[in-house]
């Protein structure tokens, strides 16, 4: 397997980024019309910890982590890695010694559709990952693969320069082009959802506040008491 690194990727203004990180990852992807989620199986190794950066991307061999080494001298301050290989993968292809490499370098994180191991360390170290598995077998350093090219995670593309955001929920891609009106959407979202909170802390409900009753009507749903359907059944 051959492939490229490609040098100097414009990546998403440090700004819009740093606005996209003041809000989750549901909200977010709620915000954008409910995309750009990466799959379920991404899960966090640590609690309570949300970043937001710029990604660099790496295609690489199953078991095979070379092109993680060749992505290090192409990350920066305010990135975040993402990995994934070219057929699946559990093996621990990304560990503590890479996380200090990185974090000098001022990455963010990693997100890495195959196993990441060293997971207390790398909690101890305070460079958050979020993985497919958590597996400690080693890898070799022995086949091409790709850096900063677009890679599909589940389904979804990731484009060098795109913006990560990855929380306890999960993980999100927000292209690069839409940064600016992806905050300003998750901005609009989290108004309304404080709005509904306090509605919420005063008694209201969900079914009068969201117009629920109509629909429910509309679909047919019909209200009965427990003694009408105790009797319909003694009837039976």
């Amino acid at each position: 397997m051959s492939g490229v690194i490609v040098t100097d990727v414009p990546r998403a203004e440090a700004k819009d980024v740093d606005a996209l990180a003041g809000y989750g990852v549901a909200t977010v992807h709620e915000a954008m019309g409910r995309t750009g989620l990466l799959p379920a199986r991404l899960r966090p190794v640590q609690q309570g910890v949300r970043v937001a950066g710029t990604a660099v991307t790496v295609l690489s061999w199953p078991g095979d982590n070379l092109m993680i080494h060749a992505a290090v001298e192409q990350c920066g301050e305010g990135d975040i890695l993402v990995v994934t290989t070219t057929s699946p993968s559990t093996d621990g292809m990304f560990g503590e010694l890479f996380a200090t490499a990185l974090k000098r370098r001022g990455v963010r994180g990693v997100v890495i559709d195959a196993g990441i191991r060293d997971t207390q360390e790398l909690r101890e170290l305070g460079f958050p990952g979020w993985a497919a598995a958590v597996c400690a077998q080693g890898t070799v350093k022995a086949t091409g693969g790709s850096v900063n090219v677009p890679v599909a995670i589940g389904g979804q593309v990731v484009n060098p320069g795109d913006v990560i955001l990855a929380d306890d929920d999960g993980v999100v891609v927000v292209p690069r082009q839409k940064a600016r009106q992806a905050a300003e959407a998750a901005e609009a979202r989290e108004a309304k959802e404080a709005a509904s909170r306090a509605a919420f802390q005063e008694g209201q409900l969900g079914l009068d506040r969201y117009g629920l009753r109509e629909k429910l009507a509309e679909l047919g749903v019909t209200y009965r008491s427990y003694d009408d359907c105790a009797r319909d059944g003694a009837g039976a």
